[in-house]
């Protein structure tokens, strides 16, 4: 029987309306406010992480440049990996996340509110403490996100900056595992009654693995971030080759971490373009179990390759033989997905707005990325290719041209259902061709510099070099105008009055069936007015229906 759910009353809401907004915004549990925090968040921290990266851009513009002094430029490469990936890309898909999971699955809020508003705000003091790190004696962390050992040891590197990088990530990772226990618990016991596991949309399968996934990956990194910071602060001799200690031990644990990431930033990615592939190609998303299994398969297959990222450390040849292979497995469910989209969108009516333009553009781009990976996977190519701009460039086309355009297809697809208000249609199409063609151009060039032979993490490079460079930073400028446009779009749009949209903006609900679109824009406190029906969300084609 559907059940009416009261509006909210809250202690402040007689207060003056600033104030009340402000404390209402900072003390809140509502599962959407703390989405579209998360998102300010990692948009604060993407104009943090993407200055830094123009400013590595702007010192390998030129070989031999004197505007960042070698150790300066060290730490703002360190802090741009671990900005771009901790605190932009997670909090960005946490973000989403925390907004859409309890409404499509039909429930009122996350399983545990409070606990939910404490893993955001867990963020701000990490968010600090990273930054912070720069201005310390001796600077911030130096030695990469990887912080491999014996580099990060006191012995090479005895700033404070690197406790600071060390306590941040701890905070990060405790959110993480906070939020992530709350998805898989909200998933499980918050759905909508009458919905069935496998009628579940794939947005939130796909945040479901990634939940578990971060379960079994953070507390592995918290384990050796808090072997490292023993070693410096307390004597103890984990990754020290002089006291029995072994440095590969800090490679094992980070990127048993390290390489379920990688999906971890990755599979919500795949859900959102699912959702938005199949709304503008006026379809069903094709192999709806296939996918979900795909989905799964990729979590679990994750954590059997972390070594691949260790071919050049004298592994048997046993292990190089077992972790080649495994790795090349994940191409097969990684193609059962790229294989459902492009049946999805075969024969459907194709409407081409920003979001389906990002979307498409985003399976062009991962393909590319996956390419690189098959080589990488290679053990005999990896050990010519490692540690070279090649790795850089692969890595950058599934970071920015795989999770960073999805993220952008998700910011124009749900932004009318956040806010009420549509944004530009003819600015999205400028900030797709500009960041489309600034990603395509700038880590496609890092390919090639990678195989002929120019060295990652170095603040110079030899003069044949020059010209891939400049390339390389010209495709950065690129993608720098076509962040700003989208910002300009952004609070241009935001100061407009509302458009007084209805449920369903875009016009696709009649055959995607999903309960974001089955509620107000934007939705109301605790998402609807009445508990949704099976009606709502389980499809009937016409003539079956009839």
């Amino acid at each position: 029987m559907a059940q009416y759910i009261e509006q909210p009353l809250t202690l402040y809401s007689r207060w003056p309306k600033p104030l009340a907004v402000l404390v209402d915004w900072l003390t809140t549990t509502d599962h959407k406010k703390i989405g579209i925090m998360y998102l300010l968040y990692s948009l604060l921290m993407a104009i943090v992480g993407g200055a830094m990266a123009g400013m590595i851009r702007s010192q390998l513009a030129v070989p031999d440049n004197t505007l960042l002094r070698p150790e300066l430029y060290n730490e703002i490469l360190t802090l741009h990996g671990t900005i771009m990936i901790f605190f932009v890309a997670m909090p960005a898909l946490a973000g989403f996340g925390n907004y859409l999971v309890p409404i499509l699955i039909g429930a009122r809020d996350m399983a545990f509110p409070r606990l939910n508003a404490f893993s955001f705000w867990l963020l701000v003091p990490s968010g600090l403490l990273m930054l912070a790190s720069l201005f310390v004696e001796g600077g911030a962390a130096a030695a990469g996100w990887t912080s491999y050992t014996p580099l990060a040891s006191k012995q090479y590197m005895a700033t404070p900056g690197v406790d600071m990088w060390i306590f941040s990530l701890h905070l990060a990772g405790l959110s993480s595992i906070l939020g992530a226990v709350n998805f898989i618990v909200t998933t499980l016991n918050m759905r909508a009654p009458g919905m069935r596991l496998m009628e579940m949309p794939l947005f939130v399968w796909a945040w479901f693995v990634t939940a578990t996934l971060i379960l079994v990956a953070i507390p592995v990194l918290s384990g050796a971030l808090t072997m490292l910071l023993t070693d410096r602060l307390l004597g103890t001799n984990f990754f020290k080759i002089s006291e029995g200690g072994d440095p590969l031990l800090w490679q094992h644990l980070f990127w048993f971490f390290g390489h379920p990431e990688v999906y971890i930033v990755i599979l919500p990615s795949f859900g959102i373009i699912s959702h938005v592939l199949a709304a503008f190609a006026h379809k069903r998303i094709f192999g709806y179990p296939g996918m979900v299994i795909a989905i799964a398969a990729i979590g679990i297959v994750g954590y059997l390759v972390w070594a691949h990222h260790m071919f050049t450390t004298g592994l048997s040849t046993l292990s190089l033989i077992l972790f080649s292979a495994f790795s090349m497995v994940i191409a097969i469910p990684t193609g059962v997905k790229v294989w459902s989209w492009l049946a999805t969108i075969w024969g459907g009516t194709i409407r081409f707005t920003t979001p389906m333009k990002f979307a498409l553009g985003f399976i062009a781009l991962f393909i590319l990325g996956g390419m690189g990976g098959i080589f990488l996977a290679n053990a005999a190519v990896d050990f010519s290719l490692h540690d070279t701009y090649f790795v850089v460039g692969h890595f950058h086309y599934v970071f920015a041209g795989g999770t960073v355009v999805a993220l952008l297809a998700a910011t124009y697809f749900w932004f009318p259902k956040m806010t009420g208000r549509f944004l530009s249609e003819k600015l999205g199409t400028w900030v797709f061709w500009l960041f489309f063609s600034g990603v395509l151009l700038s880590f496609l060039v890092m390919h090639f510099l990678g195989i002929l032979g120019m060295p990652r993490r170095v603040y110079t490079y030899r003069p044949e070099f020059t010209s891939l460079n400049q390339l390389v930073t010209a495709g950065y400028v690129l993608q720098l105008l076509a962040g700003l446009l989208l910002l300009f779009d952004i609070f241009r749009t935001l100061l407009k009055p509302k458009q007084d949209l209805p449920p369903d903006p875009w016009g696709i609900n009649e055959v995607q069936k999903t309960l974001d679109w089955a509620t107000s824009s934007p939705p109301p406190p605790y998402n609807f007015e009445r508990t949704p029906t099976p009606d709502q969300w389980r499809y009937e084609p016409k003539e079956q229906a009839a």
